[in-house]
């Protein structure tokens, strides 16, 4: 019993180095988490103070035990018992899918990720490479919001920029939490993005147990008063128009909805861009008739890798305007006693309303509706006077026109410059005339205010 044993020194090496992590997690583990967990309270507490929407108390729970009680609500558990019965397998089977649907889903929301890094680096990012313009009335929009109800941002879907750029000029409010699709299921981008706060739906799932338990985890995140921004588009516009409204989200709100409990207010973001980074992308993928697009990763290392260069050698220049547009707020506690019934539908409609209503104009979309209308070519003096009497025209119809009169004439050199760089447009002795060939790519940015200036000129 007490007689030495020889043993190899690699194995003393595997012994020691479990038992060393043994004692770490058990003796040197709670001290190292609950330092952690002190830390982040404070820094949640500090940006409480300065935030005109706190963090809610859903948004910082552990990510284990809200998997735990996605799993185990009543509603899914009632979702996985016909699950089983309909497939045909053991409810053990069924539970297991439901907590791996439940941990696909579910974020890990860390507030120094998001406002240490995540923040920050949107706005460096936006403000290198677009000049941002802001749409009159953003914060008496915000300022008129019930402080207790639940805010889900609407907006269209130009480019993910849009990600980035709501993320930042929402920073001083609350943290958002976006519905991320599929795309961004990719590692180390899937650990980033789940501790943004962001959570991954399948966009094309049919399969109902999937779908209850993305459901009741919108509802819990809706009725725990987090701030959410969502693309109900579905995706990115492939041919700059808004295309219509996909109700699957929205139905998850409406249907757990409680009158008299707390109000969620709809609230419309429109975005717009002199230059989308993907347009060729999109315009390739709309013109195929199908959504499966991807930048190839050589192509995107290599434009990123071009800019930085020139950034370096003082020749980067800006990619024009982005700009965002604040809409009413709608209250779906005053909007579900007017619609009783299909409250989802109506609600689909009314947003999209106001989110065509205050698409922001900007130069490159402007100018690019007269090049795509004009009979021939323009001479600049010509274009310009036509750009100016459609503004006009766009704002005594009261569109959103980020073109004041005292900037018009810089406005509309630097989109001229921005067609011009990208070879959209040539300058002939004739006039202004679109490159052959780039058709596409202009109508890409007229589309993205065309229905704002049929409206005008009607």
């Amino acid at each position: 019993m007490f007689e030495t044993v020889a043993i190899p020194v690699w194995a003393m090496f595997l012994i020691g180095v479990f038992a060393t992590l043994s004692i770490v997690e058990r003796v040197v583990g709670p001290s190292i988490r609950w330092f952690f967990r002190k830390r982040a309270e404070r820094v949640v507490a500090e940006l409480n103070k300065r935030l005109e929407r706190p963090i809610e108390p859903f948004k910082l729970a552990r990510r284990h035990d809200m998997i735990q009680r996605l799993k185990h609500d009543p509603e899914v558990a009632q979702a996985i018992v016909e699950h089983a019965n309909f497939e045909g397998i053991p409810e053990q089977v069924a539970w297991k899918r439901a907590e791996r649907y439940a941990r696909e889903i579910v974020p890990g929301f860390s507030a120094t990720a998001y406002f240490g890094f995540g923040t920050r680096a949107s706005k460096w990012v936006s403000e290198a490479l677009f000049s941002i313009r802001l749409g009159p009335g953003s914060d008496r929009v915000m300022n008129d919001i019930d402080p207790d109800a639940t805010v889900v941002f609407v907006m269209n879907h130009r480019s993910n920029m849009d990600y980035l750029l709501v993320t930042w000029l929402a920073a001083k409010r609350s943290a958002l939490s976006y519905a991320v699709g599929e795309w961004a299921r990719v590692w180390p981008l899937s650990a980033l993005i789940r501790t943004m706060g962001a959570f991954f739906i399948r966009r094309k799932s049919l399969n109902p147990l999937y779908r209850k338990v993305l459901a009741r985890y919108v509802q819990l995140a809706t009725a725990g008063g987090v701030a959410q921004a969502v693309f109900p588009e579905g995706g990115l516009s492939l041919d700059g128009r808004l295309a219509g409204l996909k109700l699957g989200f929205l139905s998850y709100i409406v249907a757990g909805f409680q009158p008299g409990g707390r109000d969620v207010v709809f609230v419309p973001i429109a975005l717009n861009y002199d230059r989308v980074l993907e347009d060729r992308i999109l315009i390739e993928a709309d013109a195929a008739g199908e959504r499966k697009f991807r930048a190839p990763v050589p192509m995107a290392i290599l434009f990123t890798l071009r800019q930085i260069g020139l950034k370096i050698r003082g020749r980067f220049l800006r990619y024009g305007e982005a700009a965002v547009s604040y809409g009413a707020p709608l209250s779906l506690t005053e909007f579900a006693v007017e619609h009783a019934d299909n409250t989802t539908r109506h609600l689909g409609v009314a947003l999209s309303k106001r989110l065509t209503a205050i698409i922001p104009v900007v130069p490159v979309p402007l100018i690019a509706t007269v090049l795509e209308d004009a009979d021939g070519p323009l001479d600049v003096r010509a274009l310009q006077t036509k750009v100016l009497e459609r503004r006009t025209a766009l704002v005594h119809a009261n569109a959103r026109v980020l073109m004041p009169d005292e900037t018009f004439e810089a406005d509309f050199e630097r989109g001229l410059s921005t067609l011009k760089r990208r070879r959209l447009i040539q300058m002939t002795d004739a006039g202004a005339i679109v490159t052959p060939g780039e058709e596409p790519i202009l109508a890409f940015y007229a589309n993205s205010i065309r229905h704002l200036v049929d409206e005008a000129e009607a």
